[in-house]
């Protein structure tokens, strides 16, 4: 153990492929607990008068939600001697959720499946803890983004590859055995993120020290930055609503887009998505100005929405097939949302010197966001109930690209200014230099 430390001090390429591994499995198998359940269909079940997976994603949303919610507090306050407790006793209490949803029949186990989102919420905001306020942050994070981006995909087809391997296992007890499956990864990644160094002095040089933050410094944060932030939480929530939404009704988009789908167009479709937008944002530990890098950033997020309406748009057309719409769609909401999660508030936090932590902002982005795709789910049930899956997907994609883009404008007008009062503060700081006598 002691040379595995010394090496992971000492050799930088080491270090970084470290992290990337431990950061990419750990949140890989936070994914074997949350999203299994949404590639059943559950067909011919209903609650209230409403789809029944749709209450079931509802339940869990909701609860994830909730965690993130609570994350604002927790992730923001959490201290570095408690992150693996706290990590390992999440993914259990979740584990134990899906054995109650499987347990209870329909149609009262969709209460277990909120609380099995209710922990899992806080698990991002715990692993970037240990990757975040470094030199290379955007690089070690890369890990974290590939599994964001293909663990949804490739987990929907092991759901089936475990169903046809026990075709006798009901929609309602796969998702408990598929997070069995996965619970000795797990805990085998995390061991790896807990012995992960702490960012040496040049790193808190670069990117400064993240700290856990009080209530005084939240307070500060918002009365400082809170017109240009309130901006981000909103083009966030639709950013949001719209990934997640993709991704709970995938199966039922392809049966409307492609009848003849094939279940690994999954696997195909993020694991393309995950290259194109990774390497965009390893990209953005070259940029060393903080400042610069901010702008680096906003500009690849508004990048990513355009695709979004764009693809859409020659989809409509008949000018690209379902799979390249797909294809496109994903890649631009992954343009979008990664860098907001990774890097955006990281180069913030470095060139304003803001006494806070990723976790902080990323929390508040990801509560209003989920709300937004509760908000979503509801309204096409009761006001768009006889839409298609795919017809939502696309009206929705047009008005959250239109909004975005001017949110994103408002954000970069305001940090734009914010800069240039920094800048003019810190020459006022700097004394005259005295002419020699």
């Amino acid at each position: 153990m002691k040379a595995l430390k010394n090496l992971l001090a000492n050799s930088k390429t080491f270090f970084i492929i470290w992290c990337m591994v431990a950061a990419f499995g750990t949140y890989f198998c936070m994914y074997a607990f949350r999203k299994p359940f949404n590639a059943g269909v559950y067909e011919g079940l209903s609650l209230w008068g409403i789809n029944y997976k749709v209450i079931l994603i509802i339940a869990q949303v909701f609860g994830y939600m909730v965690s993130k919610f609570m994350g604002i507090k927790v992730i923001s306050e959490l201290k570095a001697a408690s992150r693996t407790q706290l990590i390992i006793g999440l993914i259990l209490f979740a584990e134990i959720a899906l054995l109650f949803f499987g347990l209870t029949p329909h149609p009262y186990n969709f209460v277990f499946l909120f609380m099995n989102g209710l922990p899992l919420g806080m698990i991002w905001g715990i692993v970037f803890s240990y990757l975040e306020g470094r030199k290379f942050t955007e690089i070690l994070a890369i890990g974290l983004s590939i599994s964001l981006i293909v663990s949804s995909g490739i987990l929907k087809t092991i759901y089936f590859d475990v169903h046809g391997w026990f075709p006798n296992i009901t929609e309602f007890w796969l998702p408990f055995v598929i997070g069995l499956l996965f619970l000795p990864l797990f805990l085998f990644f995390v061991w790896m993120l807990s012995i992960i160094p702490a960012p040496t002095q040049e790193d808190i040089q670069a990117r400064a020290a993240r700290l856990p933050m009080t209530s005084e410094d939240k307070k500060n944060v918002f009365r400082q930055f809170g017109w240009g932030l309130i901006c981000f939480v909103a083009l966030y929530t639709f950013l949001a609503t719209l990934r997640d939404f993709r991704d709970n009704f995938m199966v039922e988009i392809w049966n409307e887009v492609d009848p003849g789908w094939n279940r690994n167009v999954f696997t195909q479709t993020e694991a393309i998505t995950s290259v194109i937008v990774l390497g965009v944002i390893g990209t953005f530990s070259a940029i060393k100005d903080n400042l610069k890098g901010f702008w680096v950033v906003t500009g690849v997020i508004g990048i990513g929405f355009a695709l979004t309406a764009v693809a859409t748009f020659f989809f409509q057309k008949h000018l690209l097939s379902p799979f390249w719409w797909m294809l496109l769609l994903g890649t631009g909401l992954f343009l979008a949302y990664m860098p907001m999660q990774i890097a955006l508030f990281e180069r913030l936090i470095a060139h304003f010197r803001i006494k806070a932590n990723a976790g902080f902002f990323v929390y508040i982005c990801d509560s209003i966001g989920y709300l937004g795709s509760v908000a979503l789910l509801l309204y096409k049930e009761f006001f768009m109930k006889e839409m298609n899956w795919s017809m939502v997907l696309i009206k929705f994609t047009y008005f959250q690209t239109v909004i975005s883009l001017l949110l994103l404008a408002g954000a970069g007008l305001f940090f734009y200014q914010s800069a240039v009062r920094l800048k003019k503060k810190k020459l006022a700081m700097v004394p005259e230099e005295v002419p020699a006598i």
